[in-house]
C-alpha cells in the first residue's frame, strides 16, 4: 500500500521557523503533485501549498503563507519540504502532504482528488 508520512513537526515560538517533511514508501514522489493541507482547530481543512510533478516546475500557495513559506522536493532523497518561516499563531494546525496523479487538483487544492494521504504532523505556534 502506498504511504506518505509527514514529519518535522512541534512547538516554535512566533516568528520562528520549522521545516517539515513528506517521505513516500513504495512509490516514486516525483511522479506526483504534492500538496500540503492544513486542519486549524475547529477549522475545515484547507490547501497551504502544492509542487507540480516531474521536476516540481510550478507552486502555489495559499495568500495567507506566500514569501513565508517555501515547498520544494529532494528526487535524490524521495522527499518533498514545506519550509515555514515567520510562523505565526494562526499557522498552528495538523499539516498533511498528499499526492495527486493530476497536477491541477493540487494546483487549484483540490482536496477529494488527491490521490494519497498522509496522517499529519502537529504544528503549535505559541509563546
Amino acid at each position: 500500500q502506498l504511504q506518505l508520512v509527514e514529519s518535522g513537526g512541534g512547538l516554535v515560538q512566533p516568528g520562528g521557523s520549522l521545516r517539515l517533511s513528506c517521505a513516500a514508501s513504495k512509490f516514486t514522489l516525483d511522479y506526483y503533485a504534492i500538496g500540503w493541507f492544513r486542519q486549524a482547530p475547529g477549522k475545515e481543512r484547507e490547501g497551504v501549498s502544492c509542487i507540480s510533478s516531474n521536476g516540481g516546475t510550478h507552486t502555489n500557495y495559499k495568500d495567507s503563507v506566500k514569501g513565508r513559506f517555501t515547498i520544494s522536493r529532494d528526487n535524490a532523497k524521495n522527499k518533498v519540504y514545506l519550509q515555514m518561516n515567520s510562523l505565526k499563531p494562526e499557522d498552528t494546525a495538523i499539516y498533511y502532504c498528499a499526492a495527486s496523479r493530476t497536477p491541477r487538483v493540487c494546483m487549484l487544492f483540490h482536496q477529494d482528488g488527491m490521490d494519497f494521504w498522509g496522517k499529519g504532523t502537529l504544528v503549535t505556534v505559541s509563546s
